[in-house]
C-alpha cells in the first residue's frame, strides 16, 4: 500500500510503556497492509550505537543516529515506529526538524509506578547506586510541552491508548483507527 511516510516517535520513562503501545499501533498498522518499520531504543543501542555511552552528548549522538534512520524511511513512505527514552526536549525537537513528518506520543507514567513496573531491575540497580546517570533517577528527563499524544498509562487501558495514536495518525495518514484487536 503505498501511503505517506510518517515518523511516530514513542518518549517517556523507562517502564512507562512505550514498547507495549508501540508493538499494538505497529500490529495494527502491518494488519492495515502499511510499510512499517520499528526502530526500539534497546535494539538500536545493541546494534547501530554500540559504542555510545549514557552522557548527555551520546544520548543526543544516540537520538540523531536513530532521526537520521528514520528520516530516511520516512522520507522513502514507511510509517516508523520510534520507541526511546530520549530524555532530552531540544534533540527531540532537532529530529522532529529534520524529519519533518513528526508525530511526538508522550507515554506518561508517574516514576513510582515506572519502578513499580520495572521488569529489568534498572530502577532497583540505579537506586542502589550500580547505574550511574539514569533517566528519571539521577538524570534528568524533558517532557514534551506540546506533544501530538499523550498516553496516561497509569489511566488508561493499551486500547485507548493506541486509539489515541491511531486518531492522531488518522489525521495525516487517513489509516483504520478501528481497535478491536487490542485487548
Amino acid at each position: 500500500m503505498k501511503h505517506q511516510g510518517m515518523t511516530l516517535w514513542f518518549t517517556g520513562l523507562s517502564g512507562a510503556g512505550k514498547t507495549t503501545i508501540s508493538k499494538a499501533v505497529e500490529e495494527k498498522l502491518r494488519e492495515q497492509g502499511y510499510k512499517v518499520e520499528v526502530l526500539d531504543g534497546d535494539v538500536v543501542r545493541e546494534n547501530l550505537t554500540k559504542g555510545l555511552g549514557f552522557s548527555k552528548a551520546d544520548r543526543d549522538e544516540n537520538i540523531r543516529r536513530i532521526g537520521f534512520v528514520a528520516q530516511l524511511l520516512t522520507r522513502n513512505g514507511v510509517i516508523v515506529i520510534v520507541s526511546a527514552i530520549s530524555p532530552y526536549r531540544a534533540i527531540r525537537d532537532e529530529v522532529r526538524g529534520k524529519i519533518g513528518n513528526f508525530m511526538e506520543i508522550f507515554v506518561n507514567a508517574p516514576l513510582a509506578v515506572c519502578e513499580e513496573r520495572d521488569v529489568k531491575g534498572l530502577y532497583k540497580k540505579a537506586r542502589a547506586g550500580e547505574i550511574k546517570s539514569f533517566t528519571g533517577i539521577d538524570d534528568p528527563y524533558e517532557p514534551p510541552i506540546n506533544p501530538e499524544v499523550e498516553c496516561r498509562t497509569n489511566q488508561e487501558t493499551l486500547a485507548e491508548s493506541v486509539e489515541k495514536v491511531m486518531a492522531k495518525l488518522n489525521e495525516y495518514v487517513h489509516v483504520n483507527n478501528s481497535v478491536s484487536k487490542v485487548a
